[in-house]
């Protein structure tokens, strides 16, 4: 599976919720293409939610609390956000097809956003999918500076009260690693997430 090229009509999320239970996840080549493909990494990324941290700056500000922060009240716009071009991201590999699998998952209670607003103004979020104990973070967005990082602390806040146990990020980035994400082994992350995907799923909103 991991590598296979496929179009929308091949995949239903019922198919991708099994990917995720198997260490699979998909991406395609660029927004304007339409097909996806399966990937499976040597080196996985996760972020051990009990080595969670941040910066006494960070910490600090959202103390402050500068945004509102909503979850899962407008996960098709963050999704649509995370697909656009930035500065700091001058292309996507969010697709037509991923968009609509990932609602229909949203729909299905599998899959959902954090968002920060001001006012009615959504200007950061994150969205993901949940599966048993697990969260399998998807991509993230700021109109602001900081907004997806205080997003993540509200996420990780999130899934540490609701007993998840398996925060993956797939790969990591010297972002991530700011905040305690760390490399695993693809035959050790599938044991964190073979038992992760043994639970009863978890409601992430109760």
């Amino acid at each position: 599976m991991a590598g296979r090229r496929s179009r929308d009509q091949d995949i239903t999320p019922e198919l991708l919720l099994r990917a995720y239970s198997i260490g699979l996840f998909p991406m395609a080549d660029a927004a304007d293409d339409p097909e996806i493909f399966w990937v499976e990494p040597e080196m996985r990324g996760i972020l051990p939610l009990d080595a969670f941290h941040v910066s006494k700056s960070l910490a600090k500000l959202i103390r402050k609390k500068p945004f509102d922060i909503r979850f899962n009240t407008a996960f098709d716009a963050v999704v649509a956000k995370c697909a656009e071009e930035a500065d700091d991201r001058p292309s996507t590999w969010i697709n037509v097809t991923i968009k609509q699998l990932y609602g229909e998952l949203h729909r299905l209670g599998h899959a959902h956003s954090v968002e920060a607003w001001e006012g009615e103004t959504l200007v950061g979020g994150l969205y993901g999918v949940s599966l048993g104990s697990a969260f399998f973070g998807e991509s993230m967005f700021s109109r602001r500076t900081n907004a997806s990082k205080i997003c993540l602390a509200h996420l990780v806040e999130q899934l540490k009260a609701r007993g998840f146990t398996l925060l993956d990020t797939q790969f990591t980035t010297e972002h991530l690693k700011t905040f305690g994400a760390i490399d695993v082994p693809k035959a050790a992350y599938g044991k964190l997430l073979e038992k992760a995907v043994a639970v009863p799923d978890i409601d992430f909103n109760a």
